[in-house]
């Protein structure tokens, strides 16, 4: 039988659209692995950097809190109150007493001035970018260390001894660690510390991935053989293929017909008018006891047909289009409807959104946050504002006096992704926020990684300075309940106890727990999801 004018056309669109996109997926896919190679290692990079600034942050932090103890002597006092200062801080080695010029004085341990291969001047030490703290390499003969040293008056200066600890670097995924080198090093090359699983084995063709601190004079490179990324993190090749010819269908089958491609944009604002977008919840719960103390609430697109679009389909769209400040208010209401018994009957019950910095630093987001609150009557101080750290603040000073302004009225803020965004804790610090949110990626090796849990000892141990609190995002284990308590971690959330869940499903989550403690459950049972 011969087929219709109308179909073969139609069927000679499609198939034409499908092959010149199928000929020119090979080279998209190719481009798209470059692309995602190149990033991941960024990444990783930036990682080696965080780690180091919180080192020497941590230092920083220290040396201050002994500055403020006006301990400008070596007497037997000031010996032993450094020693204890150092004995509580496993991160620190030692802590020296020195000269304007950088000369020593003293030592909390006077051995460890034994290790030393050599004493640098003050001159060549290397200062921070807020001149704070200056930084420089202390040879010893069991390895280098990092010397942080911090002024208390004109006649004297505090120096930390801080020990670099190669595993600290041990971060390339399984598939590179054999053919990669991560180097931490100063600013004017004096190398620190760098990992390397075969230390007799030469990388073939390498390449160097650089990137330099912009707090301190630190510097990290990731050297991996060229060839190995041949092979590396490939397996998007055939999916990305996939998508090429699937666009090419679509795009020949709606050329075809005539029709206007409206694009994802367009099924954004159709899913808001429709009000798709629904609040999931997932529980924050003490360590301890498994108490469930608030909430975290996550956006979610709920299909006619009854499919769950995940945020990763549609939050960067929302964010880059503008639509997310839409749809943030859309799934604040719905979700104070939702939760309005609750947080009325536990008023220490909180409720945690999440806020891009664009949204927050928005012309009349206190006004519209305040009055969708006080629509709900429901108390301000239950009401957390979560700014991802992952989008950097362009203007830290507006986005404290916001912060400030927040908090005066009730609210609570909290800094989400920490340790992987943007923030430095210097930063953290001027914005004025309650709480600090420990990012996944810590957690997820706090049990196998013995410099995750020191990360997150000295994060713990800076949020106390600070006056802040913190919670563990992505817990998934009970062993890693345990470390994050050992850590001094307070709370958390992840999938032990639950995922994010629809309202109905929580709030029975919420009765049972309730139940459960008030029968007295032991902890364990308590903590089963």
């Amino acid at each position: 039988m011969r087929l219709q004018r109308p179909t073969f056309v139609f069927a000679a669109f499609v198939l034409a659209s499908t092959a010149a996109f199928g000929v020119a997926g090979h080279f998209a896919a190719t481009s798209f692995i470059r692309y995602q190679q190149a990033h991941q290692l960024d990444e990783l990079t930036e990682v080696v950097l965080r780690r180091a600034e919180f080192a020497v942050d941590f230092a920083g932090a220290s040396l201050g809190e002994l500055a403020r103890r006006d301990l400008a002597d070596c007497g037997p006092a000031t010996l032993q109150a450094i020693r204890l200062h150092v004995y509580q801080r496993s991160a620190i080695k030692d802590v020296r007493l020195v000269n304007p010029d950088g000369s020593v004085i003293c030592s909390a341990y006077s051995e460890t001035l034994e290790f030393d291969k050599g004493w640098i001047d003050r001159r060549d030490m290397l200062p921070s970018h807020d001149k704070n703290l200056s930084l420089f390499r202390v040879e010893q003969f069991g390895g280098d260390a990092l010397g942080v040293l911090k002024d208390i008056n004109g006649n004297a200066a505090l120096v930390a001894i801080l020990g670099v600890n190669a595993s600290l670097f041990d971060i390339m995924p399984a598939e590179l660690r054999a053919h990669s080198e991560v180097i931490l090093a100063l600013s004017n090359g004096e190398k620190l510390g760098e990992f390397l699983l075969d230390a007799d084995k030469a990388l073939q063709a390498p390449i160097d991935l650089d990137k330099n601190s912009a707090r301190f004079p630190l510097h990290a490179t990731i050297r991996l053989e060229r060839g190995i990324l041949s092979t590396w993190n490939n397996e998007a090749y055939w999916p990305t293929l996939a998508v090429a010819f699937a666009i090419g269908a679509l795009f020949g089958g709606l050329f075809a017909r005539t029709r206007r491609m409206e694009g994802p944009v367009a099924d954004l604002d159709r899913g808001l008018a429709a009000n798709e977008f629904k609040p999931y919840y997932q529980p924050i719960f003490e360590l301890k006891t498994g108490r469930i103390k608030g909430c975290e609430v996550l956006a979610r697109w709920l299909l006619k047909d009854g499919s769950v679009v995940p945020p990763m389909n549609f939050i960067p769209l929302a964010e880059s289009s503008g639509r997310i400040q839409v749809m943030t208010w859309q799934i604040l209401r719905s979700a104070l409807s939702d939760l309005q018994p609750l947080l009325k009957a536990n008023k220490d019950f909180k409720l945690s959104l999440n806020v891009v910095p664009k949204h927050l630093l928005s012309a009349g987001f206190i006004e519209t946050l305040r009055r969708t609150v006080m629509a709900a009557q429901v108390s301000a101080r239950q009401i957390v504002i979560e700014v991802t750290e992952r989008d950097e603040l362009d203007d830290l000073a507006r986005a404290a006096a916001v912060v400030s302004e927040l908090r005066d009225y009730g609210f609570r803020v909290a800094i989400d992704d920490v340790g992987v965004g943007h923030s430095g804790l210097s930063r953290l610090k001027g914005l004025g926020a309650n709480t600090i949110k420990i990012d996944k990626f810590f957690v997820d090796t706090i049990t196998v990684d013995a410099s995750t849990a020191t990360i997150v000892e000295m994060l713990v141990a800076l949020a106390k300075d600070l006056q802040m609190t913190v919670v563990a995002e992505g817990i998934e284990t009970e062993e890693q309940v345990r470390a994050l308590i050992s850590s001094g971690v307070e709370e958390g959330q992840g999938y032990l106890v639950s995922a994010p869940l629809p309202f109905p499903r929580f709030n029975e989550l919420v009765e049972s727990r309730c139940l459960a403690q008030s029968a007295k459950l032991p902890t364990d049972a308590a903590l089963v999801a």
